[in-house]
């Protein structure tokens, strides 16, 4: 087999001299060819110590007999987006570092890849880039950062902001909450869509076996960066492309893993993106069928009380595929070169449990405390449930497992807002009251990029009367720390014309999560039959003035003309 690289040395004389001013040995040129691609810059926590993983993985790559040629996609912040119009930048710099690193792979053709991130958007975007170049591939994600004092967490911020605000503590307990939250590098260390997305990134197949969500700050980071660009080297010899890896069963066993963890609801916009890079349809329905029955194990936060970096202590990964075997396929290949079935089998032999169980041994927890046996769950029934009706006819998500059991059937008064900061604002002044149902819209992909809701979710979560006898229905998002009564990606969405649009104030909205349903059967607060329902709605319609996009130029304007239903995945299509 001629490799890709040494093809385009043929074709292309100004590639040698061009690579040898760039520092590139002679000797290097007719070596296997990686690219390792990362998001590391002084963005934030979660790419700020990548560069040291770029260089473990460039020496195994070259101990492997191979070169690694370092780009970069650095990403933003969800985090440091909040709170103002960058949050709309998010959603939509997931596709633009997917299309840089089809610029970087197909511009200058190489044998293989590495891709190192670990946060919210870079690592779906490498994900999606893996599945468009379809070169040889492997990820290696950077981890999560230590907790603080009294195991603080960052999500954790968010409610006593919203505390703070009411007047529950001082200024100064909160200035030491914001202080301390992130002690280290590594992705924020709860079960939120950084740590979702680097979990489900082994579970397709893509990862070293146990190495998703190590700590940031273990030396066991930097031997997995190695021997993976050691591995990239192997896969490009045997030409193993992610399309033989990555396959429908794949993204099961990933929904699977997910609805055991209970994984961030982002994921829904996630995976059905990077899917379609593979040729492959999956979708909100994927993910309702699959959580239906799934066992729900995972003692982490926000839904659990352990923060992330305990995931690894107690096996990560192989240890939830080990609990839910009965229901993976087991025959899916992986970037080892193995079946999953054989890497399960390996972990067992190789001590990887026993590194494991003398982690838990130091901060004083068995196994079973982090992540549950398949016999004692915390729930059968996953952790998402996909809502339809006529609010949603194509669907919204909720994660139910962090909504209050009084909201599971509730129906409510219709408060709508047209914007996030208006919601806010009544939330916090409790102009918002028990039974209230409170909408935000045009905060789709196409209103505004689908910014987060956070800070309205911790709002109502953390507030002790509202928390458990209101709901947020939102076009929009969630961070994936977000607790409560939020249901989210309702779809179609209010800029394309979507229900959610023409609901209007004290329309009666009811939420039934068992039997997944969203729906108005009531306007101006008198119940109505479907029929008139109905047929006051497509009055409405007559009467509703067709969005006028808020973005007229740059990549929010490009978003937002492109960008197809969050149910699909929010892609740009």
């Amino acid at each position: 087999m001629e490799l890709r690289s040494q093809k385009l040395r043929k074709i292309a004389p100004e590639l040698d001299p061009l690579r040898l001013g760039t520092g590139w040995g002679k000797e290097d040129l007719s070596k296997i060819q990686i690219m390792i691609e990362s998001t590391f810059g002084d963005s934030h926590p979660g790419s700020g110590h990548l560069f040291e993983l770029v260089e473990e993985a460039r020496k195994g790559i070259a101990e492997a007999g191979g070169y690694g040629a370092r780009y970069f996609t650095t990403d933003i912040c969800d985090g440091e987006a909040q709170g103002h119009d960058g949050i709309n930048y998010s959603l939509p710099s997931r596709d633009m570092i997917a299309n840089m690193i089809e610029i970087h792979a197909n511009a200058t053709p190489f044998d293989g890849g590495v891709f190192v991130a670990s946060c919210d958007k870079g690592m779906p975007a490498h994900l999606m880039g893996i599945g468009r170049v379809n070169i040889p591939s492997i990820v290696i994600t950077g981890g999560v950062m230590d907790a603080g004092p009294d195991l603080l967490t960052l999500e954790q911020i968010g409610m006593y902001s919203a505390m703070y605000e009411r007047g529950e503590i001082s200024e100064e307990k909160l200035s030491f909450y914001k202080q301390n939250a992130c002690p280290s590098c590594g992705a924020c260390s709860f079960m939120g869509t950084a740590s979702t997305m680097q979990i489900m990134a082994e579970a397709l197949g893509l990862m070293l076996p146990g190495s998703a969500l190590m700590p940031a700050t273990s030396p066991d980071l930097c031997t997995v960066a190695r021997e993976a660009g050691k591995q990239a080297v192997w896969l490009a010899e045997h030409n193993l492309t992610p399309d033989k890896i990555v396959t429908m069963k794949s993204f099961e066993n990933a929904i699977m893993v997910h609805a055991a963890i209970s994984g961030s609801t982002n994921s829904l916009l996630h995976l059905p993106a990077i899917a379609h890079e593979f040729g492959i349809e999956i979708d909100g329905d994927t993910f309702d069928r699959i959580h239906r029955g799934a066992h729900y194990l995972l003692n982490i936060r926000p839904a659990g009380k352990w923060p992330a970096q305990y995931f690894y202590y107690a096996g990560g990964v192989p240890t939830i595929m080990e609990e839910i075997k009965d229901s993976l396929h087991l025959d899916v290949m992986t970037v080892t070169g193995k079946t999953l079935g054989e890497n399960l089998e390996e972990l067992k032999k190789n001590g990887f449990y026993d590194k494991c169980d003398k982690y838990l041994a130091k901060v004083g927890l068995r196994r079973e405390d982090v992540i549950r046996p398949f016999d004692r769950p915390f729930g059968t029934d996953g952790s998402i449930a996909i809502l339809k009706g006529n609010l949603a006819p194509d669907g919204a998500v909720v994660k139910h497992t962090v909504v209050p059991k009084e909201m599971f059937h509730a129906v409510l008064k219709a408060r709508p807002f047209d914007c996030e900061e208006e919601a806010i604002h009544a939330v916090l002044t409790h102009a918002i009251q028990p039974g209230d149902a409170v909408i935000i819209r045009y905060e789709g992909p196409k209103g505004s990029g689908m910014p987060e809701m956070f800070y309205t979710t911790e709002a109502i979560a953390s507030d002790a009367e509202l928390g458990a006898s209101i709901a947020l229905l939102t076009d929009g998002r969630f961070s994936g720390a977000s607790k409560g009564p939020a249901i989210g990606h309702i779809s179609p969405e209010a800029a394309d014309g979507g229900p959610i649009a023409l609901v209007e104030e004290n329309d009666l909205i009811e939420v039934d999560i068992p039997n997944r349903i969203l729906q108005i059967i009531g306007i101006r607060g008198e119940e109505k039959s479907p029929e008139e329902v109905e047929a006051i709605l497509e009055e409405r319609r007559k009467n509703w003035k067709p969005y006028v996009a808020k973005h007229t130029q740059g990549v929010l304007k490009i978003f937002s003309e492109n960008a197809v239903s969050p149910m699909k995945g929010g892609y740009m299509d």
